[in-house]
């Protein structure tokens, strides 16, 4: 009789032949098997040469042709891992990616105390991952999670009542800071920035599955991050701090708005873990009344 591991090893050539990477295809198999079964790692390991059961390959057979069609594996099994946190997922929201937890790391660097009371806004919110990682982190934080998409706000809200941090998020519906007033400590973003004519080159998993409203952002993709840095010198406190995420090869564009960008000024620009300029953190010049008064 066939086993679960011989199940998984056909599933993974399947996944091959259907343009899956090498390096992604053996991994993602056994996942959806483990989340058939409701397995951990360590299960799957000891239990994997039994032989499988009719349910289970009905079941399992179901989930890997999802994958075949090219369907996020984070959209098939309603979760992916971001700051070290499980985070609902749905296709209303972009699945979070290790490249934003730049983000998260920046902030915490900027802000170093972990007991400062902060308030923070989060444009974009999407899943809500940046706004839940910075509330589990900066625990006297008050923060404001904004997202043009209601959808995309129920997700958020489930992801900050199942790590505790509901009390601490406001969601607004919104796009970008409308409506919103400040002062901010910190405003954070990962703003759409692909590129009109960029979406054909896209792998399928992202061009055919994740919200279009997440991804693009007009015909150098910098559209919402024009408009961002438009609202941000009016909502940060003075030595606020406005953090986003930018793409490849754009580096140079997002220095130049920032620099024509009255009160505002740009640090530095971070790398992701490819070395790849990645996030802007940018420093608002505006003076407080005191200093203005000086």
């Amino acid at each position: 009789m066939p086993t679960i591991h011989s199940r998984v090893a056909s599933a993974r050539e399947r996944l091959l032949r259907a343009g899956v990477s090498e390096d992604d295809a053996g991994l993602e198999a056994r996942l959806l098997a483990q989340f058939a079964l409701g397995w951990n790692a360590v299960r799957f390991l000891a239990d994997a040469r039994r032989a499988d059961s009719p349910q289970f390959a009905a079941q399992y057979d179901a989930l890997v042709e999802r994958r075949l069609r090219r369907e996020p594996l984070a959209y098939i099994t309603g979760e992916q891992e971001f700051w070290n946190l499980p985070f609902d997922v749905s296709p209303a929201v972009l699945i979070p990616r290790p490249e934003t937890e730049g983000i998260v790391e920046a902030a915490l660097k900027e802000f170093h105390d972990a007991g400062a009371r902060l308030r923070i806004a989060d444009v974009c919110t999407g899943s809500g991952c940046l706004a839940v990682a910075l509330a589990r982190e900066r625990v006297n934080a008050a923060i404001i999670a904004a997202d043009i998409s209601a959808a995309a706000l129920a997700v958020a809200r489930q992801n900050a009542a199942r790590h505790g941090v509901a009390d601490r998020i406001q969601f607004t519906e919104t796009n970008l800071l409308d409506g919103i007033d400040g002062p901010f400590d910190l405003i954070v973003a990962n703003p759409p920035y692909v590129r009109d004519v960029d979406r054909a080159s896209l792998q399928p998993e992202v061009r055919d599955y994740e919200p279009a409203l997440a991804l693009f952002a007009g015909d150098d993709g910098l559209d919402v991050i024009r408009a961002l840095l438009q609202q941000t010198p009016s909502r940060l406190a003075p030595g606020g701090v406005l953090m986003f995420e930018f793409g490849f090869g754009q580096s140079e564009a997002v220095r130049e708005l920032i620099a024509n960008t009255h009160g505002l000024t740009l640090t530095s620009i971070e790398k992701d873990l490819q070395g790849i300029d990645r996030i802007a953190v940018v420093l608002s010049t505006r003076k407080s009344a005191e200093q203005r008064g000086a």
